[in-house]
């Protein structure tokens, strides 16, 4: 069973930058790939980005592409998701996801083991 945990969450300006951390336990984090998604209220929970098991690949929902970044340190058994250029719309709890192999997929069916999520919130 594999455990999540993400902090780095908080309120920024709109323009800033935030840098989300995510720490997995209980499993070999090297074996996963791992996503991130945010669910802002009222909305459904959206895809944001992904890594896989090897960290050669990288994938972006468009409304991220340019001003996030995914990273992964697997000495640590962590994953990072560097948010720049923040807007309102950012706004969201945002939760990491991992899964046993390449994780090619975007979808929130495509992930087995979910973190508790953490709130980010852009201001005007």
């Amino acid at each position: 069973q594999v455990q999540l945990v993400e902090s780095g969450g908080g309120l920024v300006q709109a323009g800033g930058s935030l840098r989300l951390s995510c720490v997995a336990s209980g499993g070999t984090f090297s074996s996963y790939s791992m996503g991130w998604f945010r669910q802002a209220p009222g909305k459904v929970r959206e895809f944001v980005g992904s890594i896989t098991w090897t960290g050669y690949s990288t994938y972006y929902a468009d409304s991220v592409k340019d001003r996030f970044t995914i990273s992964r340190d697997d000495a640590k058994n962590t994953v990072y998701l560097q948010m720049d250029s923040l807007s309102p719309e950012d706004t969201a709890v945002y939760y990491c996801a991992a899964v046993d192999g390449p994780g090619y997929g975007s979808g929130v069916h495509d992930f087995t083991y979910w973190g508790q999520g953490t709130q980010v919130t852009v201001s005007s």
